[in-house]
């Protein structure tokens, strides 16, 4: 993507400016400077008129005749951020500027040029205008064509990566979508290395550090923007523009190849002494900050939506458990629908099931698919779809032959959901065991655990978890949610227990299931993130290690230092040096017990 405005380079390369003869006597080191106006000035303080970022076009008959004026001329031109100064010859200077002048500029980085043939200014205001003018016409366009892409892919309900995708083809730079934890979510790398790209990623992200919520990092070259909804960041978007390394002018040969200036010597000013403001680092066209973050918004959004194919009232059934886990709908709407379906949810002692395939089941181990034409053994998202539509299937044949009742349906791309209405709690027991009988008897693939196949996700079958019961409607959400965390948990558990339940779940299984939710992530990152981003800077120190020696021996320092294979002393001065680098008190135990979450919860967190 090309730059708004063009540089001072770029101008003396036009036809009007070379007509003048135009030769370069100081700032070489300025010439990539953007040109945001072109102004024509005749008095010595027209720098308090401007607003920077214009090249100035003078006679000189205005200029101060003392060498100090023109020092403070040249001076107060650099002080508001002139682009650079052009000078006409012949009416006020004959062969060329004075020499105070050319020192001055080139202390300052200014770039001053010298115009030896006489040449109608209007002609060169009027090609770089129109050359800012369709600069920004084409901008506009583009910016147009991002709203435009990213408005169908919101309204499409895009994919991660077909919206990562997209934002790569219009940028022609890489991207990267990753969670708070710094794990890569989607990427493209438009065109270059994908390895390469992400190659040591979590480490190369921490050192990726922007100024706000959209900013651009020079020192890396990545363009970032966080990714969430309704206050909750999940993510962050990385572009990294190819632009962020500033390069300097090459010198007269450059110029002469271009636009057929020449290069004289910087005056009295050495390369290396600019005493004025430098060029700063370049930055990112406005259209990509705009595009990063339409494709953050795009991303966000396709985040909160939840498309579905299945029939109108398995939808209904949807709408239901979803609104009482996420406390979406009224309770008693949610009662009130549920009676127009013949349910009956109030005054009922409820439970939340959740039935899930075992592992990550690639290969859909828990039964034969039916796609959504109807044919057998299709493989890819169509039968995973219909696999899971199987097995709601399933389990509300399961619920009718127990005799139960309840809202049943998918609740994600692996799981089935479960309300069970029931019309005491002393039935919850039975009507379990009768449930997962049953769900047994329909579903004759359904086995218990076995041991783990080389290349399987985890042990084959299925898993049935169940929430604590709850005697009203609006803890039933609860007990869903709570279902549906056991049963995450449990899925790689190799115990052949009929129902899971929450006792059987403990810390590390917890963690684990909560590994994706953006809070426990920004807790790691709260607890642990200056410890990995020191780590990420002095590899071969590897504090973390030392962390977890010394909370795994339960604070015993003699034994950690035996454990991570260092003498006392080192042992002691790293721990001290991890103290000052978490501002935490290693002594503290409720300090430790955090930390040793926060480590239990990164290792769940970086688990494949």
């Amino acid at each position: 993507m090309s730059r708004v405005f063009p540089t001072v380079r770029e101008v003396l390369a036009l036809d009007p400016v070379r007509r003048g003869a135009p030769r370069l006597v100081a700032g070489e080191v300025g010439l990539d400077r953007p040109v945001r106006w072109v102004h024509v000035a005749e008095v010595p303080d027209i720098a308090t008129l401007l607003g920077g970022g214009e090249l100035v076009l003078t006679t000189g008959i205005g200029l101060p005749a003392d060498d100090a004026g023109l020092r403070a001329f040249i001076a107060d031109l650099a002080g508001v951020g002139v682009s650079g100064l052009v000078v006409e010859l012949g009416r006020r200077y004959l062969t060329g500027v004075p020499r105070v002048m050319a020192a001055a500029a080139g202390r300052h980085g200014l770039p001053l040029v010298e115009l030896r043939r006489a040449t109608p200014f209007v002609r060169i205001t009027e090609a770089v205008h129109a050359l800012i003018v369709d600069a920004q016409l084409t901008e506009l366009r583009a910016t147009e064509e991002i709203h435009q892409r990213f408005t169908e892919l919101s309204v499409e309900g895009a994919e991660p990566d077909e919206v990562i995708r997209q934002a790569a083809e219009l940028s022609g730079c890489p991207v990267v979508l990753e969670n708070l934890s710094r794990q890569v979510l989607a990427y493209d790398p438009a065109g270059e290395n994908a390895e390469l790209l992400l190659d040591g990623w979590e480490q190369h992200s921490r050192r990726i550090r922007p100024a706000g919520r959209t900013a651009y990092d020079p020192d890396s070259g990545w363009l970032v923007t966080m990714v969430g909804a309704r206050g909750e960041d999940w993510g962050r978007l990385l572009l990294r523009w190819p632009g962020g390394v500033h390069l300097s002018g090459s010198g007269g040969a450059d110029l002469a190849g271009s636009g057929g200036a020449e290069v004289e010597g910087a005056g009295d000013g050495e390369p290396g002494e600019v005493d004025g403001p430098r060029p700063g680092p370049a930055v990112p066209p406005t259209r990509l900050t705009i595009l990063v973050e339409r494709a953050a918004s795009t991303l966000a959004l396709g985040r909160l939506i939840r498309r579905d194919t299945e029939g109108w009232e398995r939808q209904i059934h949807r709408t239901l458990l979803t609104a009482l886990m996420d406390r979406t709908r009224p309770v008693d709407e949610v009662a009130l629908r549920a009676r127009a379906l013949g349910l009956m949810l109030d005054r009922r002692h409820l439970v939340g099931v959740v039935v899930r395939p075992r592992g990550d089941d690639p290969a859909g181990e828990y039964g034969p698919s039916t796609d959504p034409a109807g044919e057998p053994g299709s493989t890819g998202g169509d039968a995973g779809k219909g696999r899971l539509r199987d097995l709601a299937e399933t389990v509300g044949q399961a619920l009718r032959e127990a005799n139960l009742t309840g809202l049943t349906s998918a609740m994600d791309d692996q799981a089935v959901g479960v309300l069970l209405a029931l019309a005491d709690a002393a039935a919850e027991e039975r009507a379990l065991t009768a449930f997962a009988a049953a769900l047994r008897r329909a579903r004759p693939d359904f086995r218990p655990p076995e041991p783990r196949r080389p290349g399987s996700g985890g042990p084959g079958g299925l898993v049935i978890a169940a929430g604590s019961g709850v005697g009203s409607l609006r803890e039933a959400g609860r007990s869903l949610m709570e279902a549906r965390q056991v049963a995450e948990a449990a899925r790689r558990d190799r115990r052949d227990l009929p129902i899971f339940r929450l006792p059987h779940v403990g810390l590390a299984g917890l963690l684990h299931l909560l590994r994706d939710e953006p809070r426990l992530q920004t807790f790691v990152e709260r607890e642990l993130g200056a410890l990995l981003a020191y780590d990420a800077r002095h590899p071969r120190e590897h504090l973390l290690g030392t962390l977890r020696a010394y909370l795994e021996q339960g604070r015993n320092k003699s034994a950690a230092a035996t454990a991570a294979h260092l003498s006392r002393p080192a042992f002691y001065e790293r721990l001290a040096r991890i103290s000052r680098i978490l501002d935490a008190d290693l002594d503290s135990v409720d300090t430790c017990l955090s930390l040793h979450v926060a480590l239990l919860a990164l290792d769940a967190i970086r688990a494949p």
